[in-house]
């Protein structure tokens, strides 16, 4: 991590079949998000470690992507998308 990645980002999971449906925004159809924080941490993917709230999520801060992430100790349930808010 560079000193001039984000320090914080907000995890979204969204359900795959509503994200973007019916006019709704991401945040409008997230069903658990978490404001998470830089570890200072390199996560197995290569990007990035933040945490908080319960996940722990590797993100590329140039293009928001979640690379990788833990929800409770798990992997993501199947149906469920990781994006990063605005």
């Amino acid at each position: 991590m560079t000193t001039t990645d984000p320090q914080r980002f907000t995890v979204l999971l969204v359900p795959e079949h509503v994200e973007g449906k019916g006019g709704a925004t991401v945040e409008d159809s997230a069903v658990r998000s978490a404001v998470v924080e830089a570890t200072g941490e390199t996560g197995a993917s290569g990007y990035p470690r933040y945490a908080g709230n319960g996940i722990e999520a590797d993100i590329d801060p140039r293009t928001r992507t979640v690379e990788a992430l833990l929800v409770d100790g798990k992997e993501l349930v199947y149906g469920l998308t990781a994006k990063v808010g605005s």
